[in-house]
């Protein structure tokens, strides 16, 4: 076995006790943890470190239980039958394994060219081995092809950020500052059960008086602890945050100031969110007009407040636009750069914010650098020591690479670390099939995971507690993990194996398998880009409880709070972005009446590869579970704990039904954590965002039957009844994008109109209705369509009045206004109005009845 490969020495003898500091393998928190070990198991207390204050949540108190896990890989696996499939996997010696692997690399770039090998990294790789796979693919292999798992995560909020400010770091400000605001909107985001021990944050502000409103389709614990909780529908969240724009607008409540000296293009976005106002909210969203009234009012009228999005809003086809819909409303309102207050995005994964920094996304570089733009290139080249131009161009994002593999022009080999694209792609069973038609897969991981299990090569690597490094939590603050024991024999982590496999491939001399070598420098190529860890060092992080960057030298004090003074961009100015609501790109029809949504769960992580092992998490998560609201349940037949089937365009998938009435009853959430016959990702659309390539993992049309009651082991659908997925078509040339407001005017341009005034009223009979006034008739204009939104009417009378909306003198709605009262009635049952359609009111008063009456009936013209 190479030297390279073979773990360094911890330097302590077998059974000698040793307690590290170091941090929780899971979620992007990173709290801090003490573990000791030395006769194995090992063992764990949290510690105070400023993000968890000594909290931890159930998987970080179960992560250690897995290092010796008796499914653990410590021998390289490969097929007993070169390249045949469906040979056994067998143990092997890393020389033979990684024989193999080299062998495939360069027959593959031989006979296909240098981009058919690739490379798909994920969110828990630290900063060095993110930093070294991206230096790997470039250098050693010289291949564009390389994207990784942050993909199906945080690139919608990083793309939003990064045009309205110039730079993303998830949260510009630290943790601690939700326990300081006085209104904080949480948008698509469950904490309590993704990230508990940050709830210390939000349970501080409330007992101070903070209002917490949280955005979210289903009732979480989370939500169940707010003040105020909306419940859109999935897919709709642009809509309402730009009808609470346009609330802030319509009552003056923007920050003119802030609007004048710190942005640009507010204009334009104050155009676009006329259209949007608030009964055309409602109906788009179902959000009440009362609720977003709330919102923005507690929002402007806060001296701190915090608007957080994360994936319940970004993980759509617009999820950037959606993510600078509340970026618009936060600039508008002055919050960004503001003390205690501003926008951030909680980021999901453990390194999901320094993993998208250093160059394993395909169109990036390290420190944030344009893989596109000629003086980042010549920057890090000169770091790497080789020519910029033999650096290749951006290649293509997570799921296009993936649904290439196999193809003429795609990835005909791929390595895999520390990713399970098996069951986190969408349209997973499709994914699955590409992974089959490579000619040569390898997978690095510590379990047989689902994709593991497809592979001609796995390599088992090290876990969390047996390797060092650096991550980047979701404040932005960079922090050390400490390695508290050793691996098992043999066994290196993926820095090591990395260095291994470019020396075999001729690169050696210029990668390590020493992570502060690598982080030495990994700062020099950050320095001067946007993410600058230039003056960050171990002996800081370990004397600082973490460095925050952008810190460019070693005496700058780091960067907790971003925009204070100006932004990061050319003019220092905030950027407003005009963006518009579009439907979901799959609707609902008779066949797939309803929507589905995906997400986490409390006592799982990802793609369920680690936690589905834990003996503890088990027990509190067993088994999938599919949401359906009562109703729902009761016209499908379906009892708590049956077996349900749920059925989209790309799959079928099972889940034991969990029947509350905390969701939306149109809507059904599935966990996305477990794969086979219940794997959520075999039904979501793949359908990518136009700017993130983000997919559509949060709204798809779906299906829901009965399959059967309780069983204790879910059987997986018939195969026979899966749709065989689609083969792969190579996208259309891409364009550049144009702004967003001309490149959705055609689709969702429409015009307000509105019936309305004060009128004198005269009753004739309550049996006896004619036209009020003239100016309240509306004819459609040929070629158009409209839809009448809503009906706000008061009534001066001293009794019961009824206004009748006509279409070509036919009565549609009756309305009934009370003596001395008023009424506000969405329309959501309205057809559409065809071009030339005549629309009328009419009212019918008691005979002899005399007063006013107000009347304003809203409508959209398409």
């Amino acid at each position: 076995m190479p030297a390279a490969v073979v773990p360094e020495s911890a330097g302590r003898g077998a059974g000698a006790l040793r307690t590290t500091a170091t941090h929780c393998p899971y979620c992007s928190l990173q709290c801090g943890m003490a573990v000791t070990a030395g006769d194995r198991p090992a063992t764990l207390v949290p510690l105070d470190f400023p993000t968890n204050r000594g909290g931890l949540c159930s998987k970080g108190w179960s992560s250690t239980e897995l290092l010796d896990h008796p499914e653990r890989l410590t021998r390289p696996l490969v097929r007993a039958v070169p390249g045949d499939r469906t040979s056994p996997l067998v143990e092997a010696s890393w020389d033979d394994a990684l024989d193999r692997v080299v062998e495939a690399i360069e027959r593959t770039q031989r006979t296909h060219g240098r981009d058919a090998v690739g490379c798909f990294g994920g969110g828990s790789l630290t900063n060095e081995q993110a930093y070294q796979f991206g230096k790997f693919a470039r250098v050693a292999l010289r291949t564009s092809a390389i994207d990784y798992n942050g993909r199906f995560c945080m690139s919608s909020a990083a793309g939003a950020a990064n045009r309205a400010f110039g730079l993303d770091r998830g949260m510009p400000f630290p943790l601690s500052d939700i326990a300081g605001a006085d209104v904080v909107v949480l948008v698509g985001s469950n904490p309590a059960d993704t990230m508990p021990p940050a709830m210390r944050w939000f349970d501080a502000g409330r007992e101070r008086g903070a209002q917490h409103i949280v955005v979210d389709p289903r009732r979480t614990a989370t939500a169940r602890s707010a003040a105020l909780h909306l419940q859109p529908l999935p897919g709709t969240d642009l809509a309402l945050a730009n009808g609470l724009l346009h609330l802030a607008i319509a009552e003056g409540l923007v920050d003119e100031d802030y609007v004048a000296a710190r942005t640009t293009g507010f204009a334009e976005v104050r155009d676009g969110v006329a259209a949007y106002w608030p009964d055309r909210v409602e109906r788009i969203t179902g959000v009440p007009v009362e609720q977003q009234r709330r919102t923005v009012f507690a929002l402007a009228r806060a001296a701190k407040a915090i608007v957080l999005t994360a994936r319940g809003a970004e993980q759509h086809r617009s999820g950037t636009d959606t993510a600078s819909a509340w970026i618009n409303l936060a600039l508008a309102l002055g919050l960004p750069g503001r003390p205690g207050s501003g926008w951030g995005t909680v980021t999901g994964q453990g390194n999901g914010q320094g993993g998208r920094e250093h160059g394993q996304k395909a169109d990036q570089l390290p420190g944030y650098r344009s893989l596109a733009d000629p003086a980042a290139r010549a920057h890090v080249a000169a770091v790497w020591g080789v020519d910029p131009a033999d650096l290749p161009m951006p290649g293509k994002s997570a799921f296009e690479l993936l649904d290439a593999l196999g193809t003429d022009g795609g990835v005909r080999t791929l390595l895999v670390l520390a990713s399970n694209v098996a069951v986190s792609a969408p349209d997973a069973r499709r994914v699955i099939s590409r992974l089959r038609d490579l000619d040569f897969l390898v997978v690095s991981d510590f379990f047989l995971s689902q994709t593991a299990e497809l592979a001609d090569v796995v390599l088992p690597s090290a876990m969390w507690a047996e390797e060092a490094g650096t991550m980047t939590n979701l404040e932005g603050r960079v922090i050390r993990r400490r390695r508290a024991l050793d691996p098992p024999a043999g066994v290196p982590d993926d820095l090591q194996l990395l260095a291994t496999l470019a020396g075999r491939l001729g690169a050696g001399d210029r990668f390590s398998g020493d992570p502060e070598t690598v982080f030495q420098e990994l700062r020099r190529a950050s320095a001067g880009g946007a993410a600058d860890y230039s003056g960050i060092s171990y002996e800081r992080i370990d004397a600082e409880d973490g460095v925050f960057w952008p810190c460019p030298a070693p005496d700058h004090p780091g960067t907790p709070w971003l925009f204070t003074e100006r932004f990061a961009t050319p003019d220092g100015r905030a950027r407003f972005v005009r963006v518009e609501h579009v439907e979901a790109h799959e609707p609902t029809d008779d066949e797939y009446p309803l929507v589905l949504t995906t997400g986490r769960v409390l006592a799982q992580y990802q793609s369920g590869t680690q936690t589905r092992r834990s003996r503890s998490l088990q027990l509190i998560a067993p088994t999938p579970r599919a949401e359906l609201h009562p109703d729902l349940a009761r016209r499908l037949g379906i009892a708590q704990d049956d077996v349900v089937e749920l059925a989209t365009r790309r799959g079928r998938a099972r889940f034991h039904a969990q029947v509350t009435d905390s969701i939306r009853p149109d809507v059904v959430f599935a966990p996305f954590h477990w794969g086979g016959g219940s794997s959520a990702n075999a039904l979501t659309d793949p359908a990518l965002d136009p700017t993130s390539k983000m997919p559509a993992f949060k709204v798809c049309a779906v299906a829901v039957a009965r399959v059967g009651g309780p069983e204790e082991r879910i059987s997986p659908p018939e195969q026979a009844d899966q749709p065989q997925p689609r083969p792969h078509q190579p996208p259309a040339s891409v364009r550049p994008r144009p702004p967003a407001r001309s490149r959705r005017s055609t689709s969702v341009k429409s015009t307000p109109r509105f019936l309305q005034g004060v009128y004198p009223v005269t009753g004739e009979g309550l049996t006896k209705p004619g036209p009020v006034d003239p100016a309240l008739r509306y004819t459609v204009p040929a070629g158009c369509s409209a839809q009448a939104l809503y009906l706000r009417a008061g009534n001066s009378t001293a009794e019961l009045v009824y206004v009748l909306l006509l279409r070509d003198g036919e009565p549609m709605r009756w309305f009934p206004i009370g003596a001395k009262a008023d009424t506000h009635v969405p329309l959501r049952v309205v057809e559409d109005l065809p071009g030339g359609s005549v629309i009328e009111l009419h009212a019918a008063a008691p005979e002899g009845i005399t007063g006013e009456l107000v009347v304003d009936l809203g409508l959209v013209e398409v």
